[in-house]
């Protein structure tokens, strides 16, 4: 299969068209700020574009576990966690880079979330994402 890359094209990586069950978590200032579920709409190595029930804040952490369609040992489901920061959102569209991401395993069945988790990965990831830039900042100054 080849691939080429439109002449209009500015991303330097490219994107696949995949759908697929997502969570977001969105983080501002350390602090979980709002969750959601959507669909999936394009992914690639560098970023993830996904449709949100709202808005989301440019510049943000967001956390996104997404439904992976390949099951591990053809019996147990697999989600792509994927960290990252909200480069953009249009209406309820939104598209996040990918930072850092790991595999996990999920449940069975599809479970909608509507409470923040009280788990700190995210906020604890993008604590560490502030204090690196802090300490390249200083480096330099």
């Amino acid at each position: 299969m080849e691939f080429t890359r439109p002449r209009n094209e500015r991303r330097n990586k490219y994107r696949f068209a995949i759908q697929r069950d997502v969570r977001y978590k969105l983080a501002e200032d350390g602090i979980a700020v709002s969750t959601g579920s959507g669909q999936t709409i394009n992914m690639g190595s560098g970023g993830v574009a996904f449709g949100t029930e709202g808005p989301l804040t440019p510049g943000g952490y967001v956390e996104l576990s997404i439904s992976w369609p390949v099951l591990l040992d053809e019996t147990c489901p697999m989600r792509l966690i994927v960290f990252g920061r909200v480069l953009r959102c249009t209406g309820r569209r939104a598209v996040a880079s990918i930072e850092k991401y790991e595999f996990r395993t999920q449940a069975r069945t599809f479970q909608q979330t509507t409470t923040i988790r009280t788990d700190t990965m995210l906020q604890r990831w993008a604590d560490g994402i502030r204090k690196e830039n802090l300490r390249t900042s200083l480096a330099g100054a």
